[in-house]
C-alpha cells in the first residue's frame, strides 16, 4: 500500500461521499486511476463497506455497542448466530475488556433488553456489557 491509497482512504473515511473527481485532482491523477485504486481496496477487503452514520436518538431510536465476554470454545458458534441477529448492525472481534463488540439498533429500551436475553441463551455467552449511545460527540 502506497501513500496514493492512504490518502484515498483518510478522504474515504472523513467522507465516503467524496466524488471521484475530488479525489483524482488532489492526488494529481486520473479518476479512471482513482476507481482502479478503490475496487482494489475493496477487494483486497481493506474497505469492507459504506453507510450513513445515523444519530437514532433523533428519530427517537435506541443505539447501544454492547461488550460481550464468551467462553472461547464456543466463539465460533456465537459469532454465527449474531451475524444472523438483524438488530445487530455491526459485530467486531475485540482484544479489549470483552471478546466481542456489538452495535445494535433497535425501537426502545425494552427491545435492547430482549435482544440482550436472546443473546445471554446462547452457550457460551459468560456476560454482556451495554452501553447505550446518548449522543454522538465526533466521527
Amino acid at each position: 500500500m502506497d501513500e496514493r491509497d492512504l490518502y484515498i482512504l483518510e478522504l474515504l473515511r472523513r467522507n465516503a461521499r467524496t466524488p471521484k473527481t475530488t479525489i483524482s485532482h488532489k492526488l494529481g491523477v486520473t479518476e479512471a486511476a482513482v476507481r482502479k485504486r478503490i475496487r482494489r481496496l475493496e477487494t483486497k477487503g481493506i474497505i469492507v463497506g459504506y453507510r450513513a452514520v445515523i444519530n437514532y436518538r433523533k428519530i427517537d431510536m435506541t443505539y447501544s455497542f454492547t461488550g460481550i465476554d464468551v467462553e472461547p470454545e464456543n466463539l465460533i458458534n456465537i459469532i454465527k448466530g449474531l451475524t444472523e441477529m438483524e438488530e445487530i448492525a455491526s459485530l467486531y472481534l475485540t482484544s479489549g475488556d470483552h471478546d466481542l463488540l456489538a452495535e445494535i439498533v433497535c425501537r426502545n429500551l425494552s427491545e435492547l433488553e430482549e435482544i440482550h436475553r436472546r443473546i445471554m441463551k446462547y452457550r457460551g455467552v459468560k456476560r454482556i456489557c451495554p452501553s447505550i449511545v446518548t449522543d454522538i460527540i465526533r466521527i
